[in-house]
């Protein structure tokens, strides 16, 4: 999982004394995040006009050897290079270079916080959703990884028929909650629902997250319900209870 965190960070907040935002990549495993960081980098930031990149967890302990890889790009033309005291490489791009660091910082988050809304129509489900993405959008240190922060597939861990470590969490789906009575956990009235995704750098950040999500969502018209998927402590440690992050 990877995305863009809302808040963007000021000119005198980077190493070159320009507009910058962080961006968050997810994976179980450092060697893991690893390979994934590679293409990404390749093929999207590197790739994307006037970008540089610096490493956004200077202070944290595990490192991961990026900026040697990338480099190999340039072909031979790729020279070391310092910016703002941060060490790396530069290489040729069309209009000009593109900067990368040596070393990038990793660290483990909070991933899969959520929320669900549910609305009496799918339309209000959906407006809800969106406010709930601009407030999330606020806060720093998280990010929403599901494509413009909203996701429809609600999951729940494992399968009930399927060798699967995920499959669709059917209790949420107002669209089974007649073919499932005894399990639905959709109320009466709710015709569509959403799911909003947090993952974050810490716990803290996470319910702050949630927090304001929930508020946004609460003063749309036509919100029935606003849950959250359990997953009895599959996914980890952390527990993130509605109640207690309101205050």
């Amino acid at each position: 999982e990877a995305g863009v965190e809302g808040p963007g960070v000021p000119e005198d907040r980077t190493p070159d004394g320009r507009p910058g935002v962080h961006a968050q990549f997810w994976h179980l495993t450092r060697l893991g995040i690893k390979a994934q960081l590679m293409p990404r980098i390749g093929q999207c930031i590197l790739t994307c006009p006037t970008t540089r990149l610096f490493d956004g967890l200077p202070g944290a302990k595990r490192r991961l050897r990026i900026g040697p890889a990338i480099r190999l790009f340039g072909d031979g033309f790729e020279e070391k290079a310092e910016i703002g005291g941060r060490k790396g490489w530069r290489i040729p791009v069309m209009e000009g270079e593109f900067f990368i660091e040596n070393y990038f910082g990793a660290k483990l988050g909070v991933a899969n916080g959520n929320f669900v809304i549910m609305g009496r129509t799918g339309d209000a489900a959906l407006r809800a959703a969106l406010k709930a993405v601009e407030a999330v959008g606020k806060v720093e240190g998280v990010i929403l990884p599901f494509p413009s922060g909203i996701c429809r597939l609600g999951l729940k861990a494992r399968s009930r028929r399927y060798k699967l470590p995920a499959s669709i969490n059917h209790p949420l789906y107002p669209t089974l909650r007649e073919a499932i009575p005894d399990e639905t956990r959709v109320p009466e009235g709710v015709g569509g629902a959403y799911q909003i995704v947090v993952n974050g750098l810490s716990l803290d950040a996470v319910n702050r997250a949630i927090a304001q999500g929930i508020k946004a969502a609460a003063r749309v018209s036509g919100v029935v319900r606003i849950t959250a998927s359990n997953f009895g402590g599959r996914l980890g440690r952390h527990r993130v209870y509605l109640s207690d992050v309101l205050p």
